[in-house]
């Protein structure tokens, strides 16, 4: 047992010892520190995304680390993080991510779950609206109203009341059809929720105006579904192919028998999901871009039901069903729902909830004396956009502070001017103006210091700004030094395909037409016919007839290695053999057989832009080691190469 203690303790010791400290140098770039914790955790984030296998070698990766803050170095040097464009862009970053960290936690999780609960039902209502300006103070008659109009729904029903109100400017009465959550204004979502099926609403507000709502059903939601597909583009290489037609042509052979899988590894133009068949990732109602594919996937109803072909804008398909799944789980979409939770409305309800709970972290004061002092001057002009300061205003006077900030009378001012056109009209106590307006007055401000200070009391934040910082300047800097260096250099370019051209090559070619077919007898007979030289349009007319689609042609030139392409396939003119090849059986007309050969500089452009990209940053990089001195720490990477095998 003492051994065994021992043991653990001395294991306890080394992983202790082996722990970076916050303060640990991993190396500097001409004395600028790098620290152990950004290393180990830029190559913890990243570790997953590699392809390369080399890249996740600690030694390896740390290569790449110091040659991405060597950049970051060149590009200040340069002073590119002075220039204005690059401080706007990465100022909205920095405001667009601080949004991120500017909530309550307890308040968003209790919208987050209330958003989730309402995701997996579907509300069919019904509603009548009063319009009303969302200003409007004297609001008793318009509520009168709508509750009148509540009674008589509830007595006649809402079709009478709807037929006899409804006038489409200031009274609206519609059926809005099924609807979940994100899809109405948060008032609105949260009455049709709580209101039960049959039942309708005690009037409420929007910045609309006052509501009822009708609940006519409520169900649950369409959940997930999995389906497989095969597309036809609108844009086809072959110019004798139509999309329509060739949708209809494989459907036609899915219904004689065919393999839905083997035809799609053939057909679709849609290559990221041919190889599985056309199997596509699984998704929910409202989550494509198509609402058309959307509808034809998730009406299908059992396993293996396959639809007849439909057009989208981005061509044909045929889908078959794969499985469906009933409601995503809490947690599975829980981050999503906190996206859009903090991009909806009901965003103020964390915000405010956020701002009292940060009035209990930072010093905060008030000063009494000039909240009065603007009680003392506000008026009844001020409801009609006519208030005006004198020349004795006291506007340097401090009215909050928030820790070391300082808010002055001329700041606070500054809002209730902006604020003037909200109140015009009204008829209100300005005591109560100035009241309600100091309190989100002083919410903002202490919203704004938070969110500038946060860089400073979020490690998280602080990294991803980090990130996001160095990233954009060295994405200027490459643009400038590297990108549009290759693509104007026409001189550069050109001696570097010259000394490099045999990297650029053709593989064998065949300008041909490949004729396929599930039966092997007519791939046989359509063999006969093409050593006959009868003209391909002829074959299909012949051979497709009474409905049935037996032969399907493709032309194209098809380099070697191409996945239409049976495997023993010969690169000769003539007509091939009888090749077997995803399902099916095939025979090619070769027209011609290109022999592999040079690409020309115009043929091998994109490639050739692409290596001259990497050989000039290459030889870039060795400019900027010999610049800047790179000083490694290896102790501090012996502990960081421990500390990484733990995790």
């Amino acid at each position: 047992m003492k051994s065994l203690i021992t043991a653990l303790l001395i294991c306890l010791s080394i992983s202790i010892q082996a722990q970076v400290k916050d303060d640990d140098v991993l190396f500097t770039v001409d004395g600028e520190p790098v620290m152990a914790t950004e290393f180990i955790r830029v190559y913890s984030k990243n570790l997953d995304l590699v392809q390369d296998e080399s890249q996740k070698d600690v030694e390896a990766y740390l290569e790449l680390f110091i040659n991405y803050q060597l950049k970051v170095k060149e590009a200040r040097r340069l002073e590119l993080d002075k220039d204005p464009q690059y401080i706007r862009e990465f100022n909205n970053y920095k405001s667009q991510l601080a949004k991120n960290y500017m909530s309550d936690s307890k308040v968003t999780d209790e919208l987050v779950r209330e958003a989730y609960n309402r995701t997996i039902t579907d509300v069919n209502a019904s509603h009548i609206l009063i319009r009303m300006d969302e200003n409007q103070t004297d609001t008793i008659p318009t509520y009168n109203q709508i509750l009148k109009l509540r009674d008589r729904v509830i007595k006649e029903g809402y079709k009478a009341v709807q037929k006899d109100v409804h006038n489409g400017q200031t009274v609206f009465a519609e059926d809005l059809g099924y609807f979940g959550a994100f899809k109405m204004v948060y008032p609105f979502e949260s009455a049709a929720f709580n209101t039960a099926v049959g039942e309708v609403s005690m009037p409420f507000r929007t910045r609309f105006g006052y509501h009822i709502v009708t609940i006519n059903d409520k169900r649950e939601a369409l959940g997930e579904v999995t389906v497989a597909h095969i597309m036809i583009a609108n844009q086809q290489k072959d110019s004798t192919v139509n999309p329509e037609a060739r949708a209809k042509q494989i459907y036609s052979k899915i219904q004689q028998g065919e393999k839905f899988e083997s035809l799609a590894k053939q057909f679709s133009d849609d290559k990221s999901s041919s190889k599985k068949g056309g199997v596509l990732a699984p998704f929910t109602g409202g989550q494509l871009s198509s609402q058309e594919f959307e509808s034809v996937a998730f009406s299908l109803e059992n396993p293996g039901d396959i639809s007849e072909p439909f057009k989208t804008d981005f061509g044909w398909h045929i889908v078959k069903l794969i499985r469906k799944k009933g409601i995503q789980p809490f947690e599975t979409v829980k981050a999503e729902l906190q996206n859009r939770v903090k991009r909806d409305s009901r965003s103020n309800l964390i915000s405010s909830a956020l701002a009292k709970k940060l009035a209990t972290q930072y010093k905060i004061s008030n000063n009494e004396a000039s909240i009065n002092y603007f009680k003392s001057i506000i008026n009844d002009a001020y409801f009609k956009q006519a208030w005006r300061i004198g020349e004795d205003f006291k506007k340097k006077d401090i009215i909050l502070t928030i820790e070391d900030r300082e808010l002055s009378n001329q700041d606070f001012l500054d809002q209730l001017m902006k604020k003037q056109r909200i109140y015009y009209g009204r008829n209100m106590n300005t005591g109560v103006v100035i009241d309600k307006e100091f309190e989100a007055f002083t919410e903002a401000q202490v919203l704004q210091y938070h969110e500038s200070n946060l860089e400073n009391v979020n490690a998280d934040f602080a990294f991803v700004l980090k990130e996001y910082r160095d990233g954009l300047l060295l994405f200027d800097l490459m643009e400038k030094q590297v990108w549009n260096a290759a693509t104007k250099d026409s001189v550069g370019l050109a001696q570097f395909y010259e000394a490099n051209k045999t990297n650029y090559q053709w593989k064998d070619r065949a300008d041909a037409v490949i004729l396929t077919s599930a039966s092997k007898s007519v791939i046989g007979n359509v063999q006969e016919k093409l050593k006959n030289a009868t003209p391909v349009e002829e074959i299909l007319n012949e051979l497709n007839v009474n409905g049935k689609q037996n032969v399907i042609s493709t032309a194209n030139v098809f380099e070697k290695g191409d996945t239409s392409l049976p495997d023993n396939f010969q690169f000769k003119e003539g007509v091939s053999d009888v090749l077997s090849h995803n399902d099916a059986y095939h025979v090619l007309l070769v027209k011609e057989v290109i022999p592999s050969g040079l690409k020309s500089m115009e043929e091998a452009r994109g490639r050739v832009v692409s290596d001259y990209q990497t050989y000039l940053e290459n030889e870039w990089i060795k400019s900027l080691s010999e610049r800047f001195e790179i000083k490694r720490n290896p102790s501090v990477l012996k502990r960081v190469k421990e500390q990484i095998q733990g995790l």
